[in-house]
């Protein structure tokens, strides 16, 4: 909004940028937030650490640094690669294929399932909403994801893989709207994963705080003013239309106000609750080839569960803590009375645990969408999921400037050939696993 010439005012009750997105440094500054003793002298060099309080990866063809290459901010940022996505299944960690090694001995599928998934994802990256001669007799806002994943015959295992791990779907509601916004998160995976061929996603060097001090950096170049620090005491309105913030007994008019729902509390409704646990560990994760980084994502399904949990892994490698230390964050939304219960198949797979600190907030929505009142909230950062539609240019190095590299559709296509074009042969037909279970459907012709 500074670039577009309008004059931002930004206060925060905070002392730091971000506010629940923020990451914490040093460390001793978490433990002072949520109420712990220590920390001990294994966290030593405590400004070493920066801990993010709402863990995000980027998918590299998503927008969000499209958007920091537009503005230039990302002359405050580096990324670097998140080395690899997991997916958890039959009480075992599994990783999601991204080379062709990954697709031969991945036992996530069949051999006949690799095929007939390879199949899924030629179609959506040659699907274009906007030419009906891509559809292939497929209906994109009438057929539902479930008959669109029969038609190309997946099995149930399949179907769960595809849809939580590549899709990002948190729930199976998915599975009965119609298929055009799975197909979409399908082609994005798909083009992220190509940009690198190692993983889809990208973090922030020095972690998620670095986002909001980048923003804050180029508002302040073109006449931006931040308050830190500062209490908000009301918001003022007339005619149902705001006309300024108060804080700290000084008015300061304004035409909109932009806040986070904990700004207006009589202004948004409780929708749900979200338990997010972040340990510290001083080794990788179990069964993720010594990653340095990853996600991992635990289906519904697997647990018996109405929601995925997400697990998020950085470490030392991006410079968010000490040397051969790691930070995992596990999160998911509440179902019971019993969260930190929920949470703990999750948690079992991070033991053994330095430390973990636990916290249970409430999920707001706002009331209405203020055009009328021009208070705009923010909705809350969910989970862990990485899923919304980013755009992130290439990276020429894991670490260094970004550089702008659209990928097109047939860069996509040449990759998904890379890796399971060699499955349509005979010479790689033997699978260590069988044929995965199969959906009861019947499966349309054409395909």
């Amino acid at each position: 909004m500074s670039l577009s010439g309008k004059k931002v005012l930004h206060i925060d009750r905070n002392p730091y940028y971000g506010g629940e997105s923020a990451s914490i440094s040093p460390i001793e500054e978490l433990y002072k937030k949520f109420k712990v003793p220590g920390p001990g002298k294994s966290m030593d060099r405590g400004r070493e650490w920066n801990i993010d309080l709402i863990p995000k990866f980027f998918l590299a063809s998503g927008q969000l640094v499209k958007i920091l290459v537009h503005t230039e901010v990302t002359r405050y940022l580096d990324f670097k690669i998140v080395e690899g996505s997991y997916v958890y299944k039959a009480g075992k960690v599994h990783k999601v294929p991204a080379t062709e090694e990954d697709a031969h001995t991945s036992d996530l599928m069949g051999m006949f399932d690799k095929r007939r998934f390879r199949k899924l994802l030629l179609f959506a990256l040659n699907f274009d909403v906007r030419n009906p001669r891509t559809y292939q007799d497929v209906d994109p806002n009438k057929m539902t994801t479930r008959d669109l994943f029969c038609r190309f015959d997946l099995g149930l295992d399949v179907m769960e893989f595809t849809g939580h791990a590549i899709a990002l779907h948190g729930s199976e509601s998915y599975l009965d709207q119609p298929c055009v916004e799975t197909i979409r998160r399908i082609r994005l995976y798909s083009e992220s994963l190509s940009h690198h061929n190692t993983s889809p996603y990208l973090y922030p060097v020095y972690g998620l705080g670095e986002l909001p001090q980048g923003f804050a950096r180029l508002s302040a170049e073109y006449g931006g003013t931040f308050l830190m620090n500062r209490a908000v005491d009301d918001i003022v309105m007339d005619n149902g239309k705001v006309k300024a913030v108060k804080s700290e007994g000084k008015l300061f008019h304004c035409k909109q106000l932009i806040c986070d729902p904990s700004y207006v509390h009589s202004r948004v409704r409780k929708v749900g609750r979200i338990i997010r646990v972040i340990c510290l560990l001083n080794h990788p994760v179990k069964n993720t080839h010594e990653a340095n980084s990853c996600q991992i994502i635990i289906p519904q399904n697997q647990l018996n569960r109405k929601s995925d949990i997400y697990i998020s892994v950085v470490s030392y490698a991006h410079n968010v803590a000490s040397e051969g230390r790691y930070i995992a964050t596990v999160s998911t939304t509440a179902e019971t009375s019993n969260p930190e219960k929920e949470v703990q198949p999750g948690l079992e797979l991070l033991e053994p645990i330095m430390q973990k600190f636990v916290s249970i907030s409430n999920l707001l929505v706002p009331n209405e969408d203020g055009s009328k009142s021009q208070v705009i909230r923010l909705l809350q950062r969910s989970l862990s999921s990485p899923f919304t539609r980013y755009l992130c240019p290439d990276l020429t190095t894991p670490q260094t400037t970004l550089r702008l590299n659209v990928r097109t559709s047939k860069t996509c296509i040449s990759w998904i050939g890379n890796i399971f074009y060699p499955l349509s042969t005979d010479r790689y037909f033997s699978s260590s696993a069988g044929e995965s279970n199969q959906a009861v459907c019947e499966r349309p012709t054409g395909i």
